[in-house]
């Protein structure tokens, strides 16, 4: 992993922790305030003790006279060492409540901001488990700070600043030891960081192809694929599995080494011990503290490769998050952008031009087949291309797959923005105003209907969550929804499942109509949306809509020439370009490229 996203995943998680320090001080003091009672305090209660037994000479009547401040001493540095393990308790949990709170509003927030070309090239799954893996890392280092580092730090400084007016000798090479500990340390995690990076990047992929596979579970069993997803499947796995034994083979070599210079520590700790007494009048108690101190650190330096490990892994899992939280966005507001205030409605696009920044082109329409003479895949979708929309008028977008249709209004939604030109709504700049205010103006209605996993009354008012229920059955109602749903067992209760999944197609494009109308936006926008509709309900639906677009101004793109006939003008468009505009009966009479499909579609022309 490079240095900067080690450095921006610390940024984040140091903002966090900052936010909350008051927490962070005082995990840090009862941290040092646990080892160093709980360790140093006790080792030398115990030492004093020794050298006092040494000296010989104490009655059995002169015990607790003798050793009550000992006692004492050792009964305070539990009790004290107790209460400090239970406040880094405390300061650990508030940290990881407070941060993890505050980081999944900012994956949240980052996420629900970033333009569809973002999301279009992403996993699902992977973002979801990016996200986990992002927030369990931070409470890994949080815990790992407190209850290994904290006392790992306080145990180095407290050994060499308690021993060194003691054992000066023994101090240096201690302490000549433990540099070269560390700097091997570091240079053995340098090397293994890159592999828990990729290892993490491994099991995201797998994520991402589960989810994308059971996501897509029906395709997968109505086309026989099982196979072929499971040989997908078991490539990812396999991956993780070699991205794993990767980093283990590399985990271990670390461990190892270091291991190897512990065993040097202790063996000076234990000459030390033998001769130092005999060497250099050490006392006996002073032994014991020099075995005592040096034990801690050795155990707790024995760590640092596992704790060197956590601190890899966390960085490794959080690595592909932190670069998705300093993507650019590409479709943001502008710093002085206003809301958006629809007076009459008038829509313009102004010498636009347009592609897709990650290489796509124009959607295909998987409900039109490719005909003879259709574009292929081009590189621009629009070039200084311009059309006005007056206020209120009911315009038709047709023509066939790839022609730019689709994208013009997502376009006006802003969900890309163009390179050059600009659109307007009155007179005002989609790019000047907040992204936001724009799209509550706008009813939008695409082709394969958006749903949630919630209630049905929720789904419908989802862009007026203040509706009342009536309001809600209303727009039911006008949408010809309500007849189905209150068919069913929970009625307007009942839970639509993962994308709407237990409703039909058609049951789904009608709840999102119902949503349309109940939004009670200025501009429509309706992208097939009557595709998933059998005849009797489209024909239902058709006066509906019509009452709907009744003084809206209303861009319907259609698939069936029947939905857009009645309309105040229909613009064809072929590679991005109008080639042709007008009336229904006006583009039938002309014989032209709209005549043509008419033709195909009814068998017939209209006089």
């Amino acid at each position: 992993m490079k240095r900067s996203t080690a450095s921006r995943t610390l940024y984040y998680y140091g903002k966090t922790v900052l936010k909350h320090w008051p927490f962070f001080l005082m995990g840090i003091v009862a941290s040092f305030g646990y080892a160093y009672c709980l360790t140093f305090l006790n080792a030398q209660a115990v030492s004093k003790i020794i050298d006092r037994v040494a000296e010989g000479g104490i009655s059995a009547d002169m015990v607790f006279p003798t050793f009550m401040p000992y006692i004492i001493m050792l009964v305070l540095a539990n009790l004290i060492g107790q209460i400090c393990s239970k406040l880094q308790d405390y300061a650990v949990w508030k940290l990881e409540i407070l941060g993890y709170y505050d980081l999944s509003s900012l994956v949240f927030d980052s996420l629900s901001n970033q333009s569809m070309t973002f999301h279009n090239s992403r996993f699902g799954g992977a973002l979801v488990s990016q996200t986990s893996k992002f927030t369990n890392a931070y409470a890994s280092l949080v815990e790992l700070f407190n209850y290994s580092l904290v006392p790992l730090i306080s145990a180095t400084v407290l050994t060499i600043v308690l021993l060194a007016p003691l054992v000066p000798l023994y101090v240096i090479i201690l302490s000549a030891i433990l540099v070269v500990y560390v700097i091997v340390v570091w240079l053995l995690f340098r090397r293994t960081l890159s592999r828990n990076t990729v290892a993490a990047s491994a099991q995201n992929r797998l994520s991402g192809e589960l989810s994308d596979s059971i996501t897509n579970i029906l395709a997968v069993k109505t086309s026989g694929r099982e196979a072929y997803e499971k040989a997908l499947f078991t490539k990812a796995n396999k991956e993780v599995r070699g991205a794993d034994s990767r980093r283990m083979h590399a985990t271990l070599l670390s461990a190892s080494v270091a291991a190897g210079i512990i065993v040097v520590i202790m063996v000076i700790q234990t000459i030390f011990v033998a001769g130092g007494n005999a060497w250099y009048g050490i006392s006996a108690g002073t032994l014991v503290l020099i075995f005592s101190y040096t034990h801690n650190l050795t155990l707790r330096f024995n760590m640092i490769n596992q704790t060197m490990t956590v601190i890899n892994r966390a960085f490794g899992d959080a690595a592909e998050m932190t670069q998705n939280l300093d993507a650019p966005r590409l479709v943001a507001d502008a710093e002085d952008a206003v809301d958006l205030e629809v007076t009459d409605g008038e829509i313009r696009f102004e010498n636009l031009s347009f592609k897709y920044m990650d290489g796509r082109t124009e959607e295909a329409d998987p409900d039109e087949e490719d005909e003879p003479g259709a574009s292929g895949p081009r590189e621009n979708i629009f070039e200084h291309f311009s059309m006005t929309i007056p206020a209120g008028q009911r315009i038709g977008l047709v023509g066939r797959s790839g022609s730019g249709k689709t994208t013009l209004t997502k376009l006006l939604l802003r969900l890309e923005d163009i390179q050059e030109g600009r659109i307007t709504v009155d007179g005002q700049d989609v790019s000047k105003v907040t992204q936001v205010s724009l799209r509550r103006q706008i009813a939008y209605v695409p082709q394969e209907p958006l749903l949630f996993h919630r209630t049905i009354a929720e789904n419908i008012a989802y862009g007026r969550p203040d509706a009342s229920f009536e309001e809600i059955r209303n727009a039911a109602e006008k949408a010809n929804a309500l007849e189905f749903i209150e068919k069913l067992p929970e009625g307007f209760d009942t839970i639509t499942g993962e994308r709407g999944v237990k409703l039909s197609g058609g049951q789904r494009q009608r709840v999102a109509i119902a949503r349309a109308i109940l939004t009670d936006a200025p501009i429509l926008v309706l992208d097939e949306a009557t595709s998933a509709l059998d005849s009797e309900s489209e024909k239902m639906i058709q006066a509906a809509l019509a009452n709907l677009m009744q003084g809206r101004t209303s861009i319907v793109i259609a698939h069936r020439l029947s939905t857009v006939s009645s309309l105040d003008r229909i613009v064809v468009l072929k590679d991005g370009v109008i080639i042709e505009d007008g009336p229904h009966a006006e583009l039938v009479k002309n014989g032209g490229e709209y005549a043509g499909l008419w033709e195909r579609q009814t068998g017939a022309f209209e006089g």
